[in-house]
């Protein structure tokens, strides 16, 4: 996962800080340049680093925060407001026109960076709002690119238009806009082609469809996972084409996150969305002030009640956490959190977005990939097995096992797992401040 090793990082440097009841000038420096080396290893740029740290510096070795009651507190706040104003300190949001005008948003981007596929998540997103998004075929030379753009597109339930691999890109952009003015559709994102680098054929293609169409906003992908690179990458879009924000994708992989943290400081333009896997729906907003929460492990709370708003049935939700306070909760009341859980990326997913560590081994976590598994031994116990866990003994356990085609252990594992599951949803109303964390009415279920 992005940041994960950045993050740990930062949380032994903050435990340090928060341990010491004074802090001096060298304890804030020392902490510093630690904080310094973690960024530089996360492949941030080295001229972005050396403007954060001195930042930092000036606010944080003043008296103000030297003779305040909690100094480390203190400077972490600095780090965290520091870091967010690295990565742009406001969410910026695509500017669309009034529905009864047409807005064109042309996406660049290298071969690889995931351009396509953004393509139709972005579409997704304004769909969402209401909003007809028109998709234009524009790569004429990559292999499937146009088939790729049609099926990501009728998953989205959202039309292509192309005119195939013998029309120029600016023509075919060009021939779009008076589609879309026939059919009503007043988002048009054309679809460019991409290369395995930069070049001049590229750059004038792009610059060719600009002054084809009047085009509002153009957008660049950058893959995440190839850090420095990604940066440079939006600084020669952004020198000879022009651009006025970023999508990073594959965020959720092995990256150590530089990109995130630098290009913004760099090319002084914003971070709009970030991918975060590959399905169609797994495209957030950037908010650099949440972002900076996950980086140095403070959690990001907003984001996590924003996906069980989506994901959760609420009044199921509601008297599962019923059932919860009465110590009523059985395992078809499990099988119901589990499903619910699933849709909002999984409990391992959940728990990144949480402040802090759980302390809680991967072996204790429900296994949501082996779902039908669990489905089948849950279905082999009797109503009042599954109403009252209490009762699996040895045997009946045996029978269960048997029932569902499976070891014993992995009925004794499922049984570990529920207790532990009934444990953790405990847990979490004390984290998320005794469960009163409320946004717009809505309360996360089980009581987070």
């Amino acid at each position: 996962m992005a940041f994960e090793s950045l993050s740990d990082k930062f949380q032994n440097i903050f435990k340090n800080l928060r341990s010491k009841g004074r802090l001096t000038e060298e304890d804030v420096k020392v902490a510093l340049k630690e904080v310094k080396m973690a960024l530089l290893e996360a492949d941030v740029s080295f001229k972005v680093v050396k403007k954060f740290i001195n930042a930092v510096t000036e606010r944080a070795v003043g008296s103000d925060v030297m003779n305040s009651l909690t100094p480390g507190q203190m400077v972490i706040k600095i780090v965290n407001e520091e870091m967010t104003n690295l990565m742009g300190s406001e969410t910026t949001e695509i500017k669309l026109k009034p529905s009864n005008e047409i807005t064109v948003i042309m996406m660049a981007g290298l071969q690889g960076a995931g351009k396509t596929t953004t393509v139709a998540k972005l579409a997704g997103k304004f769909k969402q709002k209401g909003y007809k998004p028109l998709l234009v075929a524009c790569d004429i030379y990559r292999p499937a690119a146009i088939d790729q753009l049609t099926i990501n597109a009728e998953k989205q339930d959202v039309p292509v238009f192309s005119m195939g691999t013998d029309n120029k890109p600016k023509d075919i952009a060009k021939a779009a806009m008076s589609h879309a003015a026939k059919n009503d559709n007043n988002v048009v994102i054309i679809d460019t082609a991409g290369r395995l680098h930069i070049d001049e054929e590229m750059m004038d293609e792009l610059i060719g469809i600009k002054e084809a169409v009047e085009v509002d906003q153009t957008i660049l992908v950058v893959d995440a996972m190839t850090g420095q690179d990604a940066v440079n990458v939006a600084s020669n879009f952004n020198d000879k084409v022009g651009i006025d924000g970023v999508i990073l994708t594959k965020l959720d992989g092995d990256t150590r996150g530089g990109a995130a943290l630098s290009i913004k400081a760099v090319t002084d333009k914003p971070i709009l969305y970030v991918g975060m896997g590959e399905k169609l729906s797994d495209l957030e907003q950037f908010y650099p002030d949440r972002m900076a929460s996950r980086i140095l492990g403070m959690g990001d709370v907003l984001t996590l009640i924003e996906k069980a708003e989506a994901s959760f049935d609420l009044e199921k939700s509601k008297d599962l956490e019923a059932k919860m306070k009465k110590a009523d909760f059985g395992f078809d009341d499990y099988l119901e959190y589990m499903q619910q859980i699933n849709n909002m990326g999984g409990i391992a997913e959940m728990l990144k977005l949480m402040p802090g560590n759980m302390n809680i081994s991967e072996d204790q976590l429900p296994d949501e990939k082996k779902l039908k598994r669990v489905e089948a031994i849950i279905y082999s116990m009797t109503p009042e097995e599954r109403s009252k866990p209490a009762l699996l003994n040895p045997s009946r356990k045996n029978r269960i096992a048997k029932g569902a085609g499976v070891d014993i252990a992995e009925v004794n594992r499922l049984v570990k797992q529920f207790e532990q599951a009934r444990k953790m949803m405990k847990q979490m109303p004390g984290l998320m401040g005794g469960g009163k964390k409320k946004r717009r009415g809505f309360k996360l279920p089980f009581g987070f």
